[in-house]
């Protein structure tokens, strides 16, 4: 049988008996296959649209909500800065110290120490009360450069560089050269010391 792009039809009554028989002639016609085939092509390409929309609008909310975007040290200046001026000046006044103001150091650390920092400093402050009284030791430290890792929210991590100038009484000065691992919170507008590590 070949196919020619006819096709029968007989119309059928309730009771079975045929009423009609004829021919559809344009079924298969290209009269409306070309319609036919430019509305399956339209939709074709709105899904594709729809589709790399779909993916691009899912690609930027992941680059949104991605640790980089939150993290404002690559983007805000001012914050960071504010960060970095408010923790080279903590640590540079827990850890300068004399014979006579040891007090006003203590009194120092804890107004910009909390959390682990502040306890692993007063367990450090009790055997350097004796340390500083007993060798007439000064210390001056100074943030050489300090480098804001990671800034989110109210929290912060840092990379600080110090010199450490030491000076006892009847003896020459030393310097010597500190790195440490900071993480600091944001208290009432305040950016305080949470953890110190030694790196």
């Amino acid at each position: 049988m070949t196919l020619t792009g006819k096709r029968e039809f007989v119309a059928v009554r309730d009771d079975g008996s045929d009423i009609e028989t004829g021919t559809d002639r344009g079924a298969d016609t290209g009269t409306d296959a070309k319609p036919r085939r430019r509305r399956t092509l339209a939709v074709l390409v709105l899904a594709a649209l729809l589709a790399t929309g779909g993916g691009l609008l899912a690609a930027a909310d992941r680059a949104e909500h991605a640790p980089a975007a939150r993290n404002r040290a690559l983007a805000d200046a001012e914050a960071t800065r504010r960060v970095v001026g408010d923790i080279s000046n903590a640590l540079a006044a827990v850890f300068s110290y004399t014979p006579d103001d040891l007090p006003a150091t203590g009194q120092r650390a804890r107004e910009v120490l909390s959390g682990r920092a502040a306890k692993d400093y007063q367990a450090l402050y009790t055997r350097l009360e004796r340390q500083v009284r007993g060798q007439q030791l000064t210390l001056t430290t100074q943030v050489v450069r300090a480098a804001v890792r990671e800034l989110s929210g109210d929290r912060a991590e840092l990379l600080v560089f110090l010199d450490q100038h030491a000076q006892r009484k009847g003896a020459e000065a030393t310097t010597a050269a500190a790195q440490l691992s900071v993480t600091a919170r944001l208290y009432a507008g305040q950016w305080t010391i949470t953890e110190l590590t030694a790196r």
